[in-house]
């Protein structure tokens, strides 16, 4: 218990007191007041400069001592175990920031993509797609490269065909012509460690590459050759070309195709080449309808050709098979008029009036009459006659009677002896 103060009571302080707030001078004060200051850092700067760095060091670990529960600081004096706790929460702490720092090292890496990881900014390993660790900054980094992706560059325009870039696509030919290309070169990544540590500046090398490949082809080539039927070649000269560049400079690049999007003259004369290029495709027109024209012709001559001389061979053998059916004709009759003539010549004379009358007008006249000559069309009686619908006529229209021939076999003997005789 506390034995009040009697004596002669302390005057109170004026406010305009320099040394009111703090504390009186003889050290005489109430247990309240006394718990006040040992709870209460002071953090005041001294008359003489900035607090000393051992009151700083009391001060936070008082704050930390009642993170955990407990009071720093009893009155008059600490305990001996206060240190020990300061200790503990001040390894937490730094266990908690450790384990922080630690976890910062994880990442993870998608499918079609890789990560280069480096230790104090050197080349270390490369890491397969998935959930990776690497030690945190600053010891190691990684960077993330995709190596799927298609990558384009533009040489000769950007952006367009309309946006040129006369610099890059105005190219001199072998016959000395200036030629106007513009063209892109798609490619992929085939080393990640190559691309990002081997060269500088990637997508500006790939550009002076593929510029420098197709200046060199285009170099070896005459003016017609890249404007028409070259352009597929000079596409895949300059792919190959650029590859083995490449390769030289462990660029770890692939190149994957070379697209040629417009090869034209200069725009100076460009109309002069469009009159040049239409007439040679007229000039090719006219020579495919001439072949054209050439395939059908040529065949039919040519059929005609075999044609004729087919006929020509088979009016060969026709002729000649007749000759010969004729001489062994003329030998069998020779034989037989050699066994019988009368009657050979007898058979001759028939087939010989046959087939002359066969073929000829012929006409009868009566000469035992008054002399009116009959005329009798033989030739257009038979057929009628055959038929059995018309009769015989005079040339007026009058019917002609039907006239008998009958001669005495006298008279027909003594013809046939006077043949004979002859």
């Amino acid at each position: 218990m506390r034995i009040p103060f009697i004596g002669r009571r302390k005057p109170l302080l004026n406010l305009n007191d320099p040394k009111w707030g703090q504390g009186s001078n003889d050290g005489k004060q109430d247990d309240k007041q006394d718990d006040r200051k040992d709870n209460k850092p002071d953090n005041k700067p001294s008359e003489n400069g900035p607090p000393e760095l051992d009151q700083l060091w009391r001060d936070f670990n008082q704050a930390l001592a009642r993170l955990l529960g407990k009071d720093s600081q009893r009155q008059g004096g600490g305990s001996p175990n206060e240190s020990g706790t300061v200790f503990i929460g001040v390894g937490l702490i730094a266990g908690l920031l450790v384990l922080l720092w630690l976890s910062s090292g994880f990442f993870s890496v998608v499918q079609g993509q890789t990560a280069v990881v480096t230790t104090f900014g050197k080349y270390s390993y490369k890491t397969l797609p998935g959930f990776n660790w690497r030690w945190p900054y600053p010891i190691q980094a990684h960077e993330v490269v995709n190596m799927q992706q298609v990558r384009t560059v533009e040489v000769g325009y950007r952006g367009g065909i309309k946006n040129k870039q006369l610099k890059e696509s105005l190219m001199l030919t072998d016959d000395e012509n200036i030629i106007d290309i513009q063209f892109a070169v798609q490619y992929t990544l085939k080393d990640a460690v190559n691309w990002l540590y081997k060269n500088k500046d990637q997508e500006a090398m790939i550009s002076q590459v593929a510029e420098t490949s197709i200046r060199e082809i285009v170099g070896r080539s005459k003016m017609d050759f890249v404007l028409k039927e070259g352009r597929a070649s000079i596409g895949a000269d300059v792919k190959v070309l650029m590859q083995q560049v490449l390769d030289r400079y462990d660029a770890g690049v692939q190149i994957a195709n070379v697209t040629l999007q417009a090869v034209q003259p200069p725009e100076q004369v460009q109309e002069a080449f469009d009159d040049a290029v239409k007439a040679e495709q007229d000039k090719e027109r006219l020579r495919n309808e001439g072949q054209a024209y050439a395939n059908d012709v040529i065949p039919k001559a040519e059929g005609e050709v075999s044609r004729v001389l087919q006929d020509a061979e088979a009016y060969r053998s026709r002729v000649v098979a007749n000759a010969e059916g004729n001489a062994s004709r003329f030998k069998q009759v020779v034989n037989e008029y050699q066994k019988a003539p009368a009657v050979t010549r007898d058979r001759m004379y028939l087939e010989t009036m046959q087939q002359i009358f066969s073929s000829t007008t012929k006409m009868m006249i009566d000469s035992k009459s008054s002399g009116n000559m009959i005329y009798l069309p033989i030739d257009k009686m038979l057929p009628q006659s055959e038929g059995g619908q018309a009769k015989p006529t005079t040339g007026t229209g009058e019917s002609v009677p039907s006239i008998e021939v009958r001669g005495s076999r006298d008279s027909r003997n003594h013809d046939v002896r006077e043949r004979e005789s002859r």
